[in-house]
């Protein structure tokens, strides 16, 4: 989740159906408010600017009138692996149809397909992190529950990689949109940016165990998704511009920081900039 980022699939509020009849469900889907179209798009630019300037080659997702305003928050449908995509079945009920919306991009991109969760487990590649690359921790939750986990340890078993399970908190409730990947943001391979009150004591006891650096976000930021950030690869990361105090901490703790404005794209929708994006090649 930390080496150089080289490609990787969006889905732009015009793709996902943004101005169209899809957007009046804002409210049941949990969006603070109605989706502002436009101003969501030029954030959705704007991000995508940032990738290509950092060297990432951007790929867009076609089309689709099966997928909700939720597929702008393009990571959770699919984990990209060394092995193929694994598609997930979300546990947000709108959300199932991207999957295979993933599948067919990536077929196009050659892309083989690892394996896929099925009924009864439920899994979003949001509560899903990489500590090494034979290392997967996988929040447990709302959005994923304990089949789903059971499935990708069964999937990833033959290659060798452990699956570890994570406790995820009650938090604001089953309708709220709370991944592992919100409490929790690999930086590099020995650092950690955590919401740290609200991560479970053994996930912290594990975090250290492995060394890593907990660089802690400042709780005024918390509401704006100062956890969420992406790793560029080679000490640069790209944050949510909302959030100066904890981007000032992670420049302090030796990071090249890059922001864009999201108060539409992803604090409307509470998804951030590693919500946004689906890594599909790291060197």
């Amino acid at each position: 989740m930390v080496g150089m980022l080289q490609r990787v699939m969006v889905c732009s509020p015009r793709t996902a159906g943004w101005a169209s009849e899809r957007g009046s469900c804002w409210h049941e889907l949990g969006f603070r408010h109605a989706p502002q179209f436009e101003l969501a798009q030029a954030q959705h630019e704007t991000l995508c600017d940032e990738l290509t300037k950092s060297g990432v080659e951007v790929l867009q997702m076609q089309a689709c009138n099966e997928i909700s305003i939720d597929a702008v928050y393009a990571h959770d449908a699919s984990l990209a692996t060394d092995y193929g995509l694994i598609l997930m079945r979300p546990g947000k009920s709108n959300r199932t149809r991207e999957a295979e919306a993933h599948r067919e991009f990536c077929r196009s991109l050659d892309i083989p397909v690892l394996g896929s969760i099925a009924s009864p487990a439920t899994s979003e590649a949001g509560d899903m992190v990489w500590l090494d690359p034979k290392t997967l921790l996988i929040g447990h939750g709302y959005r994923t529950n304990a089949a789903g986990i059971s499935q990708m340890r069964y999937l990833l078993a033959a290659k060798s990689v452990e699956v570890l399970a994570a406790p995820l908190p009650y938090g604001p409730g089953s309708s709220a949109c709370l991944h592992l990947m919100s409490l929790m943001s690999l930086l590099d391979e020995a650092t950690v940016l955590v919401d740290l009150p609200w991560l479970a004591v053994e996930t912290v006891e594990l975090l250290k165990s492995r060394c890593l650096r907990l660089v802690e976000i400042d709780a005024s930021e918390r509401d704006t998704l100062a956890c969420n950030v992406l790793s560029l690869g080679g000490k640069r990361l790209l944050a949510l511009a909302e959030n100066s105090q904890t981007n000032e901490r992670l420049r302090r703790a030796g990071f090249e920081v890059r922001t864009f404005p999201g108060s539409e794209i992803c604090i409307n929708g509470s998804g951030g900039p590693t919500c946004l994006t689906r890594p599909l090649l790291r060197g």
